[in-house]
């Protein structure tokens, strides 16, 4: 992948979210939205870096929230058509999260049964969370549809008679996948669920969805949006994350130190625990800018970061030369589940924020502190 921008222009660690690759995606999404005349909405538990939410409102129809923070976060900085999906609401955030959404989503009967009075006298839109039971992925961390979750009501719990006030079904079951999987899935959705949609206005079929991602089919993704619209007469929402900043933001970070103990090691300003969290629980390990798998060029490193955590390993490399103390290393798809994410384990230094404008220019636009550290703690 080439680079638009000078790495040397930006402070370590320092993530760089691409604007030109961003409208790009946006671009790809606006497509589905005109063949289909769904709404597509930004799922905000992925990517939330509202200095952005102005070029994204002209291509979507709004935002998805997990949370009251992520719920205010889109209408404040986006104001379009603000959903909320939670596993419990709180009675303390739950007038808020009337006033501020336009689409809520129960986890379960019990949960809107609890505020089935409030809701009603809203004058909002409430749909409930659906389980098809049906896995199509093998990430069990990410996979709502496993044995035993906590994550929407599955048919053996649906409770038909209190579907009064209730407008609308979600759901939510993939990860990173390819259409053809959600194609499966509403195969299944229908055969479980088809006759209760045929009582609802709108649906919202989740994220996971790799819309953005070389080799994604269309086709499939456009087909079953259409169908379900056209033989339920419904109003089709999907909430993307990832497709919407895939590839978009990369992570700059610099060599503090090299140490030997069988292997190399390369200590980096980047953490994974702390900067790209999701190198550990998915797991995986990110692309770099210049650099292989172990073993497939001339010098091997494993890469980790500066905190006490033995497992602060982002994995291993091989680079054409030698690596030497400050040289900048350069991860890709550091857009997604990073900033959302991040913490200050360690007192560790958050990266700050940087964009590379649709012309190549670069402009830092945050920078973090003590401050920022001594503030999250009492």
């Amino acid at each position: 992948m080439d680079l638009r921008f000078d790495i040397n222009c930006v402070p370590t660690p320092c993530y760089v979210i691409d604007e030109k690759i961003l409208v790009k995606n946006l671009e790809i999404l606006r497509g589905v939205i005109d063949k289909t005349g769904c709404k597509i909405l930004l799922a905000q538990k992925a990517f939330s870096m509202f200095y952005f939410y102005p070029t994204i409102a002209r291509y979507l129809s709004g935002t998805s929230a997990s949370g009251l923070y992520e719920a205010k976060l889109g209408r404040q900085e986006m104001g379009l058509q603000t959903h909320i999906f939670s596993p419990a609401y709180t009675q303390d955030e739950f007038d808020e999260v009337l006033e501020i959404c336009d689409h809520i989503v129960f986890n379960s009967f019990s949960q809107w049964e609890k505020f089935y009075d409030k809701a009603i006298k809203s004058g909002k839109k409430f749909g409930i969370r659906i389980n098809p039971e049906f896995s199509t992925q093998d990430h069990a961390i990410y996979d709502p549809c496993s044995k035993g979750s906590r994550l929407g009501v599955t048919l053996d719990n649906f409770k038909a008679d209190k579907l009064y006030g209730i407008s609308g079904l979600h759901f939510h079951t993939l990860c990173e996948q390819n259409s053809h999987d959600l194609k499966r899935t509403m195969d299944v959705v229908e055969k479980k669920f088809g006759d209760y949609l045929y009582e609802m206005e709108w649906i919202n079929i989740g994220g996971g969805h790799h819309i953005t991602k070389e080799g994604y089919d269309l086709d499939v993704l456009i087909s079953c949006i259409l169908h379900i619209k056209e033989k339920y007469n419904l109003e089709v929402f999907v909430e993307p994350g990832e497709a919407i900043a895939l590839n978009a933001g990369f992570l700059v970070s610099k060599v503090l130190d090299i140490v030997r103990n069988d292997i190399d090691t390369a200590i980096l300003d980047a953490s994974a625990a702390c900067h790209m969290p999701d190198v550990l629980e998915m797991p995986y390990v990110p692309q770099i800018i210049g650099a292989s798998g172990w073993g497939q060029r001339k010098y091997n490193y494993r890469l980790a970061g500066p905190t006490c955590l033995a497992g602060d390993i982002i994995g291993d490399y091989s680079f054409d030369r030698p690596l030497n103390l400050y040289d900048r290393i350069v991860f890709c798809d550091m857009a997604i589940y990073t900033m959302v994410k991040n913490n200050t384990f360690n007192g560790i230094k958050l990266p700050s924020i940087a964009v590379c404008d649709i012309n190549g220019n670069i402009k830092v636009i945050k920078n973090f502190n003590f401050s920022d550290f001594k503030s999250r703690l009492s």
